[in-house]
């Protein structure tokens, strides 16, 4: 019987935090690096909750991870399917300032196994579910 994982507690500051760092990106200015943090780890349980599942384990160093994309689920170990990035790229790619193939092209972004390409589910918010800028 699978078990229901409680939903994360939304930071109160996590769509502030989004349109202060992609504002001053726009900009063509470094972000803050705590607003990048906070936006970064919004973003990825955006993620998590627009793309659910448990085959795919995306790592934001150092700031989360989460287990999205429905597949096979993964249990102990290592996993088969991993996306791996820094919070500034993170919050490029979620937020549509960089392009997939472009991330993993230049090791912004660390994908392995089948399921890892997240080209489809990027930028976020394309369902019409979050509110991005």
């Amino acid at each position: 019987m699978a078990r229901a994982v409680p939903a994360r507690k939304a930071d109160p500051n996590g769509e502030a935090s989004v349109a202060a760092v992609t504002a001053a990106l726009d900009r063509g200015e470094d972000p803050p690096q705590a607003a990048v943090r906070v936006a970064a780890r919004h973003l990825l349980f955006a993620l998590e909750r627009e793309v659910p599942g448990r085959s795919v384990e995306v790592r934001v160093v150092p700031v989360a991870a989460v287990q999205a994309v429905a597949g096979p689920r993964h249990t102990r170990g290592t996993p088969p399917n991993v996306v791996e990035t820094d919070p500034l790229t993170w919050v490029r790619l979620a937020t549509g300032r960089l392009g997939w193939a472009a991330a993993v092209g230049s090791g912004a972004v660390r994908a392995s196994g089948a399921r890892a390409d997240l080209s489809e589910h990027l930028p976020l918010g394309q369902s019409g579910h979050l509110p991005l800028r």
